[in-house]
């Protein structure tokens, strides 16, 4: 039986970049659908399913995070790549807080592109089982890795993929000090020297599900000049 391509959805009203990125990814073997508005995105993913969503922040009508946060109400799963000619670092953890998993600015390099989605696909292709699971517990939290679900004194709250890999990773390196470059390879492919602040802000996004205070962490800690820890239990008070 023939292997079915990935089919990915496209949201993107500029017609020209349209066109290049549709050309470039199917000439890398995937199947791509192209919509110009979030609105039509949004009905679409009402009667089909995709791999991955690529979607521009500068849309028509619904801009691109009101878009993001609807998809992750429809689908909590599907790996979504945000594209933006804004450069504001605010706008990277608005994305990334609506339920982003990676955030690319425009003009971008054709071959880091190709690259993450590359690997945006191949972490959505995990066989995701849903059987009766024991939780992780810390804190006030339980999370749910198989099935993508965590209780937190929030409320309840469904897990994108790169948040239950990013969480599994942690939990299997309890109390160590992982180096930045470590989690940038382990968890989003990125060569050990890549410069990016998308590590940061998925640190910010766990800290305000499972922190009773954020801003004074006690189970995702800082760990200076190294990287970030995780621990159960109490905040080392000479980490930030």
């Amino acid at each position: 039986m023939k292997e079915e391509k990935p089919h990915i959805l496209l949201v993107e009203d500029e017609t020209h970049l349209a066109r290049g990125i549709c050309f470039n990814l199917e000439q890398e073997g995937y199947r791509v659908s192209h919509l110009e508005s979030g609105e039509e995105a949004l009905q679409r993913l009402g009667y089909d399913r995709f791999s991955l969503i690529i979607l521009d922040i500068m849309l028509p009508g619904m801009d691109g995070f009101s878009v993001c946060k609807e998809i992750r109400k429809i689908d909590p799963r599907v790996p979504i790549l945000i594209l933006s000619a804004r450069s504001h670092e605010g706008d990277r953890i608005t994305g990334l807080a609506a339920g982003a998993d990676d955030y690319l600015m425009k003009p971008f390099n054709l071959s880091e592109f190709l690259l993450r989605v590359k690997g945006m696909l191949r972490r959505s292709s995990w066989y995701r089982p849903e059987p009766v699971e024991e939780g992780y517990r810390f804190g006030d939290n339980e999370v749910f890795l198989l099935s993508y679900h965590a209780k937190t004194a929030q409320g309840e709250i469904d897990l994108t993929e790169l948040e239950v890999k990013m969480l599994a990773f942690f939990f299997a390196n309890e109390g160590r000090a992982v180096a930045r470059s470590t989690l940038l390879e382990s968890i989003w492919g990125y060569a050990a020297d890549t410069e990016t602040r998308t590590l940061d802000n998925f640190i910010v996004r766990l800290r305000r599900y499972f922190e009773r205070d954020p801003s004074h962490p006690v189970h995702f800690q800082t760990v200076r000049g190294i990287g970030y820890r995780f621990s159960r239990g109490q905040r080392d008070e000479r980490e930030a």
